[in-house]
């Protein structure tokens, strides 16, 4: 009999969510099964000295232990009298008692090796035998992770990139509303989507037109893109034809254009740049979408804990734990500014763990939202909290971003940048307050009494604390029974495991959640269910993401081979002059590039050029990542706006819109956020310049 749950599941489910969800999974496990692998072989050591030995059976010597010395001593004296017979040789007549010596040395290391084989022989007993059975099957579990970890990301891409196409869930500037709006965009997916296929079969045929051999992972990896395009190209001539029920009818064309996903913006522009060979000196190259996409497997790992973290950021959306933890300041009856502030800071912490504030934005932007109109915080202040939610956090300890600049700049460590990263981030900080409670208050600061607000607090902190042991637990059983600490090498599989042990404690406990809006409460769903719908909005957020991501990186190769690069001085009349020129230049590659694919892009060509003008790499990198977001906030692109529309709604961004007021209290959203980062970039651009000076 099929159940009921079974009977309600959709077929996108069964074809992408519950795919999309084994990927990830085996992500998981094969990830920490390299630490577990670690743990193995400590045991086998600690309880069987020299285990590494005993790992196989041992060889059977091929040598003689009781070889006849005189006998071996007299039978190579005849071999080499008869040498000299034939002349083979001029030279004096061997020594007996050097050809004794070495073969009574052989014997000695036979008789050794026999020795070694018996001993090792008889320590295979039958629980070594199944401790490294174990082993071993841990041992082939991790080659076959090493080995998979490209083809579970280019399966994850396409899997992902075709349900955000089937459920039109691609970022763009504005959503599809008019019939206008729906062809315009869903023709230019197509095309995009049929250039990047023609791009991986003309990058197929290169590879195998060159006479090398092509080993067959690498050849099916080739195939992978290829149909995945394929599969991509159909959805999205199908789509043409079924426009949603709910469009207006017309449309303008203007407004239409606005609404081409932002990935198929890049790859048309991309694909005119190479197809038709322009720049200087190009020369067509239909391959060469293809090549950029594949350059996202050479940090195949860096890519899947993308993933990962969007996943975890949905399962976090299913519990109740942001809701506790924002419950905690009801009792002292902040005004919303000063509560805006607060979660802002706070949200810099996860957002550290998630990688990029883009990601941050998509995985906890509508808790975040709804729990602050909750408080009544008014909608365009909530979307600004919302879309700055993960701007603090990029320069925090364990940013997946800045580990990738460490990776590719061997001028920097990760050490170096988070150090100086924790003063950026508490400048942020300052600022956003400052600005927060100027600029446009509308509330008195009325708090509540330390006496009143205490004990409520304290009573708000109780549902909390199981929270908190759980993650405690889960942290110390990685640190102690695997030897792995909570660090940005392992975030990425630890906080998935801790996500679902919340998740099973709240099946358990039958825990009531809150609603999307803050205002109602609804029965616990199950694990079952929660897991599934975290997986579901997993699924399309990550296809948008990632194929953004790829599509970022060949944008970045237009701009890596046009030239433009070259139109920089190769000297600068002043370190002020050059760091003018960067800041300006690193916030126009944030308004179009997402953040992954520019530090590609900016590790390659912009940063030598900043090093020879004086500049300190550390410097270089900090201002980098907050011209990064600067540019993430600001017009015309503006992504993390778009992505905080994207997960609140676009009924809320809507009626968000005010046509009263001030200019600033009109654009609120906009505003706040281009102020604060906008006086932080100039701050950390210029002030070490000072330094610099005066030493």
């Amino acid at each position: 009999m099929v159940s009921n749950t079974l009977k309600s599941r959709s077929p996108i489910e069964w074809l992408s969510s519950l795919p999309a969800c084994i990927l990830l999974l085996m992500v998981v496990i094969f990830s920490t099964s390299s630490d577990v692998h670690n743990q193995i072989l400590q045991v086998g050591e600690h309880y069987w000295e020299g285990y590494y030995k005993l790992r196989t059976d041992p060889e059977l010597p091929s040598c003689d232990a009781q070889l006849d010395v005189e006998a071996a001593v007299q039978e190579r004296l005849a071999e080499s009298a008869e040498e000299d017979d034939f002349g083979l040789f001029d030279a004096e007549p061997a020594d007996p008692e050097l050809i004794r010596q070495s073969i009574i040395n052989s014997k000695a290391d036979c008789v050794a090796a026999f020795d070694s084989y018996e001993e090792t022989k008889q320590r295979i007993t039958p629980a070594l035998e199944t401790f490294r059975a174990v082993e071993l099957f841990v041992s082939e579990v991790i080659a076959v992770g090493i080995m998979s970890q490209k083809f579970i990301l280019v399966g994850l891409i396409l899997l992902c990139a075709t349900t955000a196409t089937f459920t039109r869930h691609h970022i763009a500037m504005r959503p599809v509303m008019s019939r206008l709006d729906h062809y315009v965009a869903s023709t230019a997916q197509l095309a995009a989507n049929g250039l990047l296929l023609a791009s991986a079969v003309a990058f197929r045929d290169l590879a195998h037109s060159d006479g090398s051999k092509i080993t067959a992972d690498v050849a099916f990896i080739h195939e992978l893109w290829v149909y995945g395009f394929g599969v991509l190209t159909i959805m999205s001539a199908i789509n043409i034809f079924r426009p949603a029920a709910d469009l207006t009818p017309g449309g303008n064309i203007g407004r239409a254009g606005l609404a081409i996903p932002l990935y198929a913006t890049m790859t048309i522009i991309a694909a005119a740049f190479f197809f038709f060979g322009l720049g200087e000196g190009n020369k067509p190259n239909p391959a060469a979408l293809g090549i950029h996409l594949d350059k996202l497997l050479d940090l195949s790992d860096m890519f899947l804990n993308v993933g990962l973290y969007v996943w975890i950021g949905m399962m976090l959306k299913q519990t109740r734990f942001a809701s506790l933890v924002l419950s905690l300041f009801k009792p002292w009856k902040l005004p919303p500014e000063l509560l805006v502030v607060l979660v802002v800071i706070l949200a810099a912490i996860p957002t550290a763990y998630t990688g990029g504030s883009g990601i941050f934005v998509i995985a906890a932007g509508a808790v975040i939202y709804h729990e602050l109109r909750a408080a009544g915080t008014r909608r365009q202040l909530a979307l600004a909290a919302t879309a700055m939610s993960g701007s603090m956090g990029v320069v925090l300890r364990p940013c997946l971003l800045v580990v990738v600049i460490a990776f590719m700049n061997r001028e920097v460590t990760t050490d170096q940048l988070f150090g100086w990263g924790v003063y950026v981030f508490m400048l942020s900080a300052v600022m956003f307050g400052f600005f927060a409670l100027t600029l446009n208050r509308q509330s008195k600061f009325e708090l509540a009494s330390p006496g009143q607000a205490f004990p409520e607090m304290l009573q708000a902190f109780r549902p909390l604390i199981p929270y908190i042991i759980l993650s405690v637990a889960v942290v110390l059983f990685y640190r102690y029974a695997v030897n792995v600490r909570l660090d940005e090498f392992s975030a990425a599989r630890i906080l998935p495991v801790m996500m679902l042990v919340i998740l099973i404690y709240e099946h358990v406990t039958k825990k009531e959640a809150v609603s999307e809006d803050g205002k109602t409460k609804i029965p616990h769903k199950g694990i079952e269910t929660n897991i599934r719908t975290a997986t579901n909005q997993t699924t399309a957020e990550i296809g948008a993401l990632l194929l953004l991501i790829g599509c970022t990186i060949c944008l970045g190769g237009t701009i890596e081979r046009s030239g433009i690069v070259e139109t920089f001085p190769a000297e600068f009349s002043s370190v002020w002059a050059a760091m003018g020129l960067l800041v300006c230049v690193l916030i126009v590659m944030g308004m179009i590039m997402e953040p992954f694919g520019a530090v590609i892009l900016v590790s390659q060509t912009i940063a030598p050029i900043a090093y020879s003008a004086g500049i300190d790499p550390i410097h270089f990198w900090m201002l980098t990542l907050v011209a990064f977001e600067l540019g993430y906030l600001s017009p015309p692109v503006a992504l993390n706006h778009l992505l905080a529309r994207q997960v609140v709604g676009e009924k809320e961004a809507l009626a968000a819109v005010l046509t009263e007021g001030t200019f600033y209290q009109r654009y609120e959203k906009i505003l706040l956020p281009l102020i604060t980062m906008g006086t932080v970039l100039l701050i950390v651009a210029f002030t070490p310049l000072f330094y610099q000076m005066m030493s």
